[in-house]
C-alpha cells in the first residue's frame, strides 16, 4: 500500500511540473533554425522566425540580439497574447562566405530555461 502511494505522489507531483502555468513560446522553424541556402548579394537577406504563444499568458519578448553587427534583430513591440503567432525579423549583411550565425531571446515564457532561445541561421552567400 506504502507503494502505491508513492507512485501516485510522484505522478501528482510529475504533472504539476508539466502543466506550468504561465505563457509558452513555440518556433515554426525545425531546430530553430533558418537555412538561407544558397543566396547571391543581392538577396534582400531578410528572413522571419515565426512563433506562438501556447500558453495562458501574455508572451514578451524583451531582448532579440546578435553578438555580430552583420545581424540586424527586429522583435515584436507589444505582447504576444494566448493562441496568436508573432515573428522575429532578421537581416544578415549579404558579404560572400558561410553563415553561421546565432540570435538570443530572452522572453517570460515558462517552457524555456531561464526564458531565453537560440535562434539560428545558415547558409553561404555566393
Amino acid at each position: 500500500m506504502k507503494n502505491v502511494a508513492t507512485f501516485i505522489a510522484i505522478v501528482l507531483f510529475s504533472t504539476i511540473g508539466y502543466s506550468q502555468k504561465g505563457p509558452k513560446i513555440e518556433f515554426a522553424a525545425q531546430d530553430n533554425t533558418i537555412d538561407y541556402g544558397k543566396v547571391s548579394k543581392t538577396d534582400n537577406a531578410v528572413r522571419s522566425f515565426e512563433f506562438t504563444n501556447t500558453g495562458d499568458a501574455p508572451l514578451l519578448i524583451t531582448s532579440a540580439e546578435s553578438t555580430v553587427s552583420s545581424v540586424v534583430v527586429t522583435k515584436p513591440a507589444s505582447a504576444i497574447m494566448p493562441g496568436k503567432k508573432g515573428k522575429i525579423d532578421v537581416k544578415y549583411n549579404m558579404s560572400a562566405g558561410p553563415i553561421r550565425k546565432t540570435i538570443t531571446v530572452e522572453t517570460n515564457a515558462v517552457n524555456q530555461p531561464d526564458g531565453r532561445i537560440a535562434l539560428k541561421i545558415k547558409g553561404e552567400v555566393l
